[in-house]
């Protein structure tokens, strides 16, 4: 890699989120008395929790170039259900009603991306039909019966609230500790093996990636499965955050996620993001809806304008920064093209590169971007 390129744009997209973030809770902190108190610095990563997973889920699908509109159902079908199951079983173990909540996320997932993914309907219209199809179908599963605190086993309740190392007064709970090790395993599986790879290539280019063997519809049906599973887990999430649940559980989480996502870099067209950016983008967007609460001239209709023009901003940057890295990518690829056209013609014609099969036949190397924004061979 050149001097030129000695930082790769996702990186230069996280460290700009964590200045916003820095610099956000700075003018917070003169505007609202008690600002940087332990109790508010745990209610805002306890609430974080529900939407960094969301913009997890959201990103492993957005980078296929496709997106999930149906997630805020997918939380609310699997937060009732869940409850029921936990509230006649208070004996079952933890694991098991977790395990509960994110099958029946990833079997919602899984009907998205069937759909999507081999009936070949854009995923906007799929997505937004299966959030009303959902929620309907828990409102007439429901019949107007809510799921109380009161019914449901103390572990459940007590977990957003469980900690695993207090700092003067600053407690890490077992929330974020879940959120982490989504974050830390995801984005290893994106960053090493081949699944990961071919994910954002198929976002880069589907046509592309489809001619050279990839299975693209698969790759597609498990980043929808991969989405509903997590939005199931984060169903369970906001059982345990609230208690109370009702048939409107999780509405409007759907745009939170692709808010998190798109201001934390992941490019709406595909091939490019990360899931760190991503879970900065929830947190700023957590951050700033906490802290607007705090400060009376502030109504809830400029707390929505706010969501609003961060979107628009971070797309107009990340097509900015893509343009600027492009312009670099090619300055520097010139030299290097005109030396090998000189070296003549000793290397190996075009297409005889090393092939490696995957089930569905030899596939061709690809060339992706990457979680960390290297081109690579997918």
């Amino acid at each position: 890699m050149t001097s030129a390129l000695w930082i790769r744009p996702e990186r230069i997209k996280e460290l700009s989120l964590l200045g916003v973030i820095v610099v956000a809770a700075v003018v917070f902190g003169f505007l609202v008395d008690d600002y940087y108190s332990g109790r508010f610095f745990n209610r805002v990563t306890t609430s974080v929790a529900i939407t960094a997973v969301l913009a997890v889920a959201q990103t492993l699908v957005i980078v296929t170039r496709n997106i999930d509109l149906s997630v805020g159902s997918i939380v609310g079908v699997s937060a009732y259900l869940t409850g029921e199951f936990a509230a006649d079983h208070h004996d079952a173990s933890p694991a098991l009603a977790i395990a509960l909540a994110v099958g029946l996320g990833a079997l919602l997932g899984a009907v998205n991306g069937v759909i999507v993914a081999y009936g070949r309907v854009p995923a906007i219209i799929v997505t937004l039909g299966t959030l009303a199809i959902y929620r309907s179908w828990l409102v007439s599963h429901a019949e107007s019966k809510t799921i109380t605190a009161d019914s449901l086993p103390s572990w459940v309740v007590d977990l957003p609230t469980r900690t695993l190392v207090s700092v003067g007064g600053l407690d890490v709970r077992a929330v974020v500790a879940v959120v982490v090790a989504v974050v830390v395993v995801l984005q290893l599986a994106l960053a090493r093996p081949r699944w990961g790879r071919r994910l954002y290539a198929v976002g880069s280019n589907p046509e592309a990636a489809a001619q050279s063997g990839l299975p693209t519809r698969r790759l597609v049906l498990g980043a929808f499965v991969g989405c509903g599973a997590l939005s199931g887990l984060a169903g369970f999430l906001f059982l345990a955050r609230f208690g109370t649940i009702t048939v409107v559980a999780g509405q409007g989480l759907e745009l939170d996620s692709v808010a998190a996502a798109v201001v934390g870099g992941v490019s709406v067209l595909g091939g490019s993001g990360t899931l760190v950016g991503a879970v900065l983008g929830a947190v700023l967007i957590d951050l700033l809806d906490q802290s607007l609460v705090r400060v009376p001239q502030v109504s809830e209709f400029w707390r929505d304008a706010i969501l609003g023009g961060l979107i628009l901003a971070a797309v107009v940057a990340d097509v900015v920064i893509g343009r600027r890295f492009q312009r670099r990518w090619s300055a520097e690829a010139r030299p290097h093209t005109r030396v090998e056209d000189e070296a003549g013609a000793g290397g190996p014609p075009p297409g005889d590169g090393d092939r490696e099969g995957d089930g569905e036949g030899a596939t061709p190397a690809l060339v992706a971007t990457d979680p960390g924004g290297d081109a690579t061979d997918a």
